[in-house]
């Protein structure tokens, strides 16, 4: 397995050595097609499916008929609940149902090298040596950040998140953050930038190959 090397910053930015990413998570060709299907498959779970209509049987109104057959001039009715009366059922409508679908594993695994393979190779992936901030200010991180160039991006951490780190960024409208385990294709392409921490980086190589 060949690997190429990156450089590591700290939150002051300065340089803190070398990390080897592994070709197989880090250099994967880019596959729209790959990544297409594995953000609509995450949409999809996404959705509340909550959406329901009544038929005909759910509306209370009278089940008589409105008026008699013939003789009134008027068009033949029965009972008022019929969809096309204000406040009638309605015809074919939605239902609460599961909007998810199956997706493989495999194509899922490769989604997410083909989306943090995308970051390296625009050279918008920066690996942090550690996300870890003295103090919850937003203020501060947000400036710490600024130095480093760091705007509208996702930073993804190890299994544990610094606390600090967390309540800091989570007043950034354009900055999110992760524990290796929620890094997924749709949070890191709707992002400018991926920030990575080092534990992040063996985590999701460790996940992946």
């Amino acid at each position: 397995m060949t690997a190429m090397k990156w450089a590591v910053t700290t939150l002051d930015n300065q340089q803190a050595g070398e990390i080897e990413l592994s070709d197989t998570v880090f250099a994967q060709p880019l596959r729209k097609d790959i990544l297409t299907r594995v953000v609509e498959w995450q949409l999809a779970r996404r959705r509340a499916g909550s959406a329901s209509t009544k038929t005909q049987r759910e509306v209370k109104a009278t089940r008589t008929k409105m008026y008699r057959q013939k003789g009134t001039g008027r068009a033949r009715h029965g009972a008022r609940s019929a969809n096309i009366f204000r406040g009638g059922s309605v015809a074919h409508g939605p239902k609460p149902r599961d909007h998810g679908f199956a997706l493989p594993k495999k194509v899922r695994r490769l989604g997410l090298k083909v989306a943090l393979s995308a970051k390296a190779n625009e050279g918008k992936l920066i690996v942090l040596d550690q996300a870890v901030a003295e103090s919850p200010k937003t203020k501060t991180l947000r400036q710490r950040l600024d130095g480093m160039g760091v705007n509208h991006a996702l930073v993804v951490g190890g299994d544990e998140l610094d606390e600090n780190f967390s309540l800091a960024a989570r007043n950034m409208k354009d900055v999110d953050i992760l524990p290796q385990q929620g890094a997924n294709v749709h949070d890191i392409l709707r992002h400018d930038q991926l920030v990575l921490t080092k534990d992040a980086v063996q985590a999701l190589e460790a996940r992946l190959t």
